[in-house]
């Protein structure tokens, strides 16, 4: 494997973790995506603006600014403001993951040769694009985790249904999207 095949790898891994987030998503009303489990833990609508901040900060400019921007005011990802209506959160996220792959999908064999900083910590590329991977496979657990807790009983599984593993070992293309999907 070359450095522009876990490029691709990266970027299909960054798409199945969007698709994951917006298949739960697509299962929330309004009321349930600003909801919280508890006070102390944050609603999908938190999640998603504060994945949509990190990404915005992140991935512009990639490789040749830090990548904790000036104009990132972190602690305002948590925090709702009388425009943080759903479709705003989900303009900026949308145009977050735009920016995810418009930083890796030109990245060359060279590029990866190189360092970048995050918080003025030097990394390759390859460490800031795991980095970001792992971070964004937690918030997505997060994200379906919480989408879950609202919809109860009628959470659409986005995976293999309890009781049904057997089922699928024995016939795994019945549960496998078709290839043109």
């Amino acid at each position: 494997m070359n450095a522009t095949d876990y490029r691709d790898e990266a970027l299909r891994a960054f798409a199945g973790l969007r698709s994951l987030a917006e298949k739960s998503l697509a299962q929330l009303d309004d009321r349930a995506f600003f909801a919280a489990p508890d006070p102390d833990s944050n609603s999908a609508a938190i999640v998603v603006k504060h994945m949509a901040g990190n990404m915005r900060s992140r991935w512009r400019d990639f490789l040749t600014t830090d990548g904790e921007k000036p104009d990132r005011h972190r602690d305002t990802e948590f925090e709702l403001g009388e425009a943080d209506d759903r479709a705003a959160i989900m303009a900026a996220w949308a145009a977050g993951w735009d920016l995810v792959e418009g930083a890796i999908a030109p990245l060359t064999e060279e590029d990866f040769a190189r360092t970048v900083a995050i918080r003025g910590e030097p990394h390759t590329v390859l460490q800031a694009i795991n980095r970001q991977l792992s971070h964004y496979a937690y918030h997505v657990g997060q994200i379906v985790y919480v989408a879950k807790w609202s919809r109860g009983r009628d959470w659409a599984t986005l995976s293999i249904a309890k009781g049904a593993s057997q089922a699928f070992n024995a016939s795994p293309e019945k549960f496998l999207p078709p290839d043109d999907a």
